[in-house]
């Protein structure tokens, strides 16, 4: 059995600089180290302005109906950004139009929720513009998953923002039920603690070493990540838990992923590892994609648990990113304190 926490003694970057990394507190390249304050958003409440905007793919309008009515079903002032339904090939709009209504939402004072309409691709080619000066000044809720982890790690580098991995608004409802409805909600609009249990029926329930782990969560869907590595929205991992999931990969795949995650040193001083929902993960070949994840996790000398229904698959959960977390392999749970404040 092994255990870790989040509290470290002096961490080596790079070339030599040293840092010392104490509760959970993480070292920062120069650009940010001015947010170095976590700037956890105020809870959602009725009456609340948030609006929909799209950085990645065009949503479907008969969902994004669906997940507009939920929204307001909670009492929330929803408003849509003027290019959620734009076209321009695989992408809701240019890349000028998408990052203005983004930067829109995030700059003006009356929003206080930013919710994604869809993942697809197309963050990357924003994010770098994102004004992340903006989210420092006036911390907002801000929920998605898939593509959008892209968006969530330069929240958290550069703003220290806690962000929300979770449902988007194009909802369908085979996939999302109202236990992933419940889920949302509460993440954003009550100060309650997330807690998820390990799900047998999960493809990744097979994926586990045995322990107990506290630090920050921190992560999202694997393609996201180590597309990211090196380009300014990977964080760093160093004393967290460590958070994937991912959909449509092959176990090779998996496998190249985790491969140069470790070979560059990203995956060196996490202190544990949430494996959510593994979606569509192909032919098996001579080892499925549990045995590769394994694999690539096992001998890391960190508790890993998998079975979490995070990410694309049905029965969504919704978890606050940037704030400590536990794992625990023997009760089977991952417990997050709240995002909000």
């Amino acid at each position: 059995m092994v255990e870790r926490v989040s509290r470290r003694g002096l961490m080596r970057i790079g070339g030599g600089a040293v840092a010392a990394v104490m509760a959970g507190a993480e070292w920062l390249p120069a650009p940010a180290q001015a947010a170095a304050a976590v700037r956890r958003p105020r809870a959602l409440r009725p009456g609340d302005r948030v609006r929909v905007v799209a950085p990645g793919g065009t949503p479907d309008p008969t969902l994004m109906d669906r997940g507009l009515s939920i929204l307001r079903g909670w009492g929330l002032d929803v408003e849509v950004a003027p290019h959620v339904y734009d076209r321009w090939g695989y992408l809701a709009g240019s890349d000028a139009h998408r990052l203005a209504d983004l930067n829109a939402a995030l700059r003006d004072p009356g929003v206080r929720g930013v919710f994604a309409a869809r993942g697809g691709y197309g963050c990357q080619r924003i994010v770098d513009r994102m004004d992340v000066a903006a989210a420092r000044r006036d911390p907002k809720v801000v929920v998605g998953f898939s593509d959008i982890t892209a968006l969530h790690g330069r929240l958290w580098r550069e703003a220290r923002l806690p962000t929300f991995y979770g449902p988007m608004v194009n909802w369908t409802d085979s996939r999302t039920g109202p236990e992933s409805e419940a889920s949302l909600r509460a993440a954003v609009m009550t100060t309650d603690r997330v807690v998820l249990t390990r799900d047998p029926a999960e493809i990744s329930a097979a994926v586990q070493v045995p322990g107990r782990a506290s630090g920050r969560l921190l992560g999202g869907t694997l393609t996201m990540l180590e597309t990211s590595a090196g380009a300014g929205d990977l964080p760093n991992l160093a004393g967290a838990i460590l958070l994937i999931e991912d959909i449509d990969e092959a176990p090779y795949g998996y496998d190249r992923m985790l491969t140069h995650l470790r070979r560059i040193g990203a995956l060196a001083k996490i202190n544990g590892v949430a494996v959510g929902q593994l979606v569509n993960p192909g032919e098996p070949g001579e080892r499925d994609v549990p045995a590769v994840v394994q694999e690539r996790l096992g001998d890391l000398g960190v508790p890993v648990l998998g079975g979490l229904r995070i990410g694309h698959g049905k029965g969504q959960l919704t978890v606050p990113l940037g704030v400590p977390a536990v794992i625990d392999t023997a009760a089977g749970t991952l417990t997050v304190e709240p995002g909000v404040r």
